[in-house]
């Protein structure tokens, strides 16, 4: 914790240490260093969704409500708001590290009826 620097983020399946900015003399958190822990957070997760390609999105979507292609949506959605050219593509690539048809065909399966009722069921009116 010295520089004045985001030094970034270790760990491993839960546990995150940062290395940020010394605490203000108020131990706040101030706007930069709220954005340097939501990034690494973010980062953090999409590594680990990206170690777990065994967990399928409608698994995801059934137990969380959001999947890997919400993120990308949102990836998306946020470049989109500072008036970045990023297509849907990229956004997708960014979240599943691989094109998207890649991760599709290595390792997305069918949902079973099961999963497909819980969906259905889960989807807003």
């Amino acid at each position: 914790m010295h520089g004045g620097k985001f030094r970034g983020w270790s760990g491993h399946m839960g546990e995150v240490m940062i290395r940020a900015s010394a605490p203000n003399e108020t131990n706040e958190m101030n706007d930069e260093q709220r954005t340097e822990l939501e990034a690494a957070a973010f980062r953090r997760l999409v590594q680990h969704l990206r170690s777990r390609p065994d967990v399928q999105n409608i698994e995801l979507m059934n137990l969380a409500g959001f999947c890997r292609n919400c993120l990308s949506k949102w990836y998306k959605a946020a470049a989109d708001d500072l008036e970045l050219d990023v297509s849907v593509e990229q956004a997708r690539e960014a979240v599943y590290g691989m094109p998207y048809a890649e991760w599709k065909s290595r390792y997305q399966k069918e949902a079973t009826p099961e999963q497909q009722a819980a969906f259905d069921k889960g989807k807003p009116a």
